[in-house]
C-alpha cells in the first residue's frame, strides 16, 4: 500500500509492543504517542487486533487531531461469543456513540476468511450502519499481494 501510494501519502506505521502477547494498555500508549504526533486531517488504518485497537481507543480517549476516514481490515469484535473473549479489547456496549465524528468508516473483510469470522464483520456493520462495506472475495486476512480496493479508498479521500 505504501508503495502504491507514497507519492501522495505521507505514512506514519508505528510498530504494537509484543504483538505475540498483546496487552491493550502497551497498544493504548503506542497509539496515544503516534496520534501526538500527528496534526490536520489524517486517515486511520487498523488490521486484525489493530482495527480492534483503533475503535476501542477512538471511543474512549479524546484526539487532538482530525479523523478524516476510519479504514477497519478483518478486525475481530471482541466479547461476541464465548470463543472471541479478549476483555482489555473489548468494546463498551454502545461504543459507536462515543466514537468522535468520522466522515467516512470503510469496513473490509473477506467473505469465508478462516482467521476471524465473517461474523465480526456483519457484528460491527450493524453497530456503523454508516460504514461504508467492502465484502471481499476468497478467505484472506493478511492480504499478502495487497488490497487494491484499500486503495482506491484511500486515493478516494486523499487529503
Amino acid at each position: 500500500m505504501q508503495k502504491e501510494l507514497s507519492k501522495d501519502v505521507h505514512f506514519f506505521h508505528p510498530s504494537m509492543p509484543a504483538p505475540e502477547n498483546p496487552q491493550y494498555v502497551l497498544w493504548k500508549k503506542q497509539i496515544s504517542l503516534a496520534l501526538q504526533r500527528l496534526s490536520g486531517e489524517v486517515l486511520l488504518i487498523g488490521h486484525s487486533l489493530g482495527g480492534s485497537a483503533l475503535l476501542k481507543y477512538l471511543s474512549e480517549e479524546s484526539l487532538s487531531c482530525t479523523v478524516s476516514g476510519l479504514f477497519i481490515i478483518a478486525s475481530p469484535f471482541w466479547g461476541r461469543s464465548p470463543e472471541w473473549q479478549l476483555e482489555n479489547y473489548t468494546l463498551h456496549a454502545d461504543f459507536e456513540k462515543a466514537l468522535p465524528a468520522l466522515p467516512y468508516i470503510f469496513l473490509y473483510h473477506s467473505f469465508r476468511e478462516n482467521v476471524v469470522p465473517f461474523s465480526h464483520h456483519q457484528a460491527y456493520a450493524r453497530k456503523l450502519p454508516q460504514s461504508i462495506q467492502r465484502i471481499l472475495p476468497g478467505e484472506e486476512h493478511l492480504f499478502s499481494k495487497g488490497l487494491p480496493i484499500l486503495v482506491k479508498d484511500v486515493r478516494s479521500l486523499q487529503l
